[in-house]
């Protein structure tokens, strides 16, 4: 059996992260935690491009640019989506997940979903740095993956 090993090396990659400013507090929470595992991956600073949307709706219409540039080997999608009392919060975790998702079957790029859904701001801070990082393994981990097979 040939078996692809986890490769965890950034070294030589560019990741264009996007970043929602609604929730700016865990936003910026899971950027500084994404950024500070990117360069310890080996992805210099330089090769880090961050582009910032008003909300995670806006989310996919940039990492589709950002894809179709054929600029970046991965894509990280940051952002905090928190329950309110309407319906909005179903709306918004459900199409910006299936646009997220849809950029990286449609463009052949992996993108990490880092965009955090909870209950309330607490869930949400408790978790920025733990998925900050994660987002990051996961887009290093998944280019190095597709490349392998």
């Amino acid at each position: 059996m040939n078996i692809i090993e986890k490769n965890l090396d950034g070294t030589g990659l560019k990741v264009g992260i996007v970043l929602s400013r609604f929730n700016s507090e865990v936003g910026e929470g899971l950027l500084k935690a994404c950024e500070v595992k990117l360069l310890a991956l080996g992805v210099l600073a330089d090769d880090i491009t961050l582009a910032t949307v008003p909300g995670a709706l806006e989310t996919p219409v940039v990492l589709q640019e950002m894809a179709n540039s054929e600029k970046f080997d991965a894509l990280i999608a940051l952002g905090a989506i928190i329950r309110g009392e309407t319906y909005h919060f179903e709306v918004v975790s459900n199409e910006s997940a299936r646009g997220v998702s849809e950029v990286q079957l449609q463009y052949g790029v992996p993108v990490a979903n880092a965009i955090l859904t909870t209950e309330n701001d607490e869930q949400a801070l408790a978790r920025i740095d733990v998925k900050g990082a994660e987002a990051a393994e996961v887009a290093i981990e998944m280019v190095n993956l597709l490349r392998a097979i």
